[in-house]
């Protein structure tokens, strides 16, 4: 390790020390996850205190750019603040797919607009993110779905269901796949889109497992609005951006 990544380790260490509550030094039990959201919560004092002192930081977002919300570490400061936060035990400061998962295929492939609207709030944990892949008739066969989005001037609308959609009923937002051409090749038509759920003809229905409690959601749309510029990457290109983003969530698992 060279001089100022040591110097760096132990600034870490003495930040840890004065910003991270003792009660977040130890293993967290499901009851106290804070899930990123517009209406977060905050299950103790102290959990507030170290999502404040982690956001503030940028560090929940580390090496993402500061214009972005993240800390703008390199990737070898990175790996010693997630190494020092391991050694003192800290708590993840949120839970947030939008960081694991969509923030990353927002720096590959967004816009520079599409990044200054939703990085920084998800870097923030401001967005509860769910994800609309699956659909009844094409669970095993993604690229089989047939939610539709036509194009009306500046926006999309949207038109189908999904289903075991994790949390639908708790989400702001969801990263979609919709179909937005007929082809012979199914994956050539399909685009990547981010929709606001927070608006009128979205039905959420929970889906209740034998235990009677169940994560999991159908979604169905009926003329729902997601504007263009929402949209991931070209129009009946979103199959690469999809592919890309099941990889951040296996490495995420």
């Amino acid at each position: 390790m060279t001089d100022q990544l040591e110097s760096f380790s132990l600034e870490v260490d003495a930040w840890i020390e004065e910003h991270c509550p003792e009660s977040m030094r130890t293993p967290m039990p499901v009851s106290e996850q804070v899930w990123a959201s517009s209406d977060i919560n905050f299950p103790t004092t102290d959990s507030k205190t170290w999502f404040d002192a982690m956001v503030s930081k940028g560090w929940c977002t580390p090496e993402w750019p500061v214009d972005y919300g993240g800390g703008g570490l390199s990737f070898e400061e990175s790996k010693i603040l997630r190494s020092r936060l391991k050694f003192f035990g800290c708590r993840p400061a949120q839970i947030n797919f939008g960081i694991s998962m969509l923030g990353p295929v927002i720096l590959e492939f967004g816009t520079d607009d599409q990044k200054k609207e939703f990085l920084p709030k998800i870097s923030r944990g401001e967005i509860w993110w769910c994800q609309g892949f699956s659909e009844p008739g094409a669970g095993s066969d993604l690229a089989n779905i047939s939610t539709s989005a036509e194009l009306k001037g500046s926006e999309y609308l949207i038109n189908g269901s999904k289903i075991w959609t994790s949390e639908a009923n708790k989400a702001d937002w969801m990263y979609c796949l919709v179909r937005t051409a007929k082809t012979k090749k199914k994956q050539a038509g399909i685009s990547f889109i981010l929709l606001n759920l927070r608006q009128p003809n979205i039905d959420i229905k929970p889906i209740k497992l034998l235990s009677g409690q169940s994560p999991f959601c159908q979604v169905f749309f009926d003329d729902v609005l997601a504007k263009e510029s929402h949209r991931i990457a070209s129009e009946n290109d979103g199959w690469k951006v999809a592919k890309r983003l099941l990889e951040f969530e296996r490495t995420m698992m």
